[in-house]
């Protein structure tokens, strides 16, 4: 029996994951959490075999969780899966020790045989979204610059960034700029939204 831990914010569509993987006859759902930092909570508690975590969770998204957990427990698997068909969101999943990427939109019987592939060793990767990867240009941004401009997302005025990041303001002007030279933008909410939208944040 293949132990499953589910992460996802939305509480109908976790409840409906975990319903139809349970109909499985080699799967089970041990667990159910919103968050990312819940997953690696729960996950440390539980010792899933699998931890199949979303993207786009409040308290730190699933790719930050997958890092953790791949850290902390690094026998469990991990599969990644998301609305987003950014790019940047394979390559960082891959890079924080996911064994799969599969798109939101996939059947519930093409999720069941992702876990039981990656279960088995393999790399499972969602066609549409790994084409997207290999066209991408790589991530220009440095960890710092990306932690800058996620906090400048919101429209935030400098003081606000550098106290968020603990940096001195004239620290944070120089990532932002480099940030604004490296995508090619405007300015920093413009470098901001490509890098959002490219999946580097």
């Amino acid at each position: 029996m293949i132990r499953v831990l589910l992460a996802e914010d939305q509480g109908m569509v976790r409840t409906a994951i975990a319903t139809l993987l349970g109909l499985e006859p080699d799967i089970e759902v041990v667990g159910q959490v919103a968050d990312g930092p819940g997953a690696v909570s729960a996950a440390l508690q539980l010792r899933p075999d699998l931890c199949l975590l979303d993207i786009a969770m409040p308290g730190g998204n699933g790719l930050a969780a997958a890092a953790a957990l791949h850290a902390e427990l690094p026998e469990t698997k991990i599969l990644v899966f998301t609305v987003f068909d950014r790019p940047g969101h394979l390559q960082r999943a891959m890079a924080a020790g996911a064994s799969g990427f599969i798109g939101k939109n996939r059947p519930v019987d093409e999720l069941a045989t992702a876990i039981r592939r990656v279960m088995a060793g393999e790399t499972v990767m969602d066609p549409v979204l790994a084409a997207s990867a290999l066209r991408a240009k790589p991530n220009p941004l440095t960890r710092r610059e990306q932690e800058v401009l996620a906090v400048a997302i919101d429209g935030s005025p400098i003081p606000a960034i550098a106290a968020r990041v603990c940096l001195s303001e004239k620290t944070v002007r120089n990532y932002l700029s480099s940030a604004i030279r490296k995508t090619d933008c405007a300015n920093r909410f413009e470098a901001a939204h490509v890098a959002q939208e490219s999946g580097w944040l």
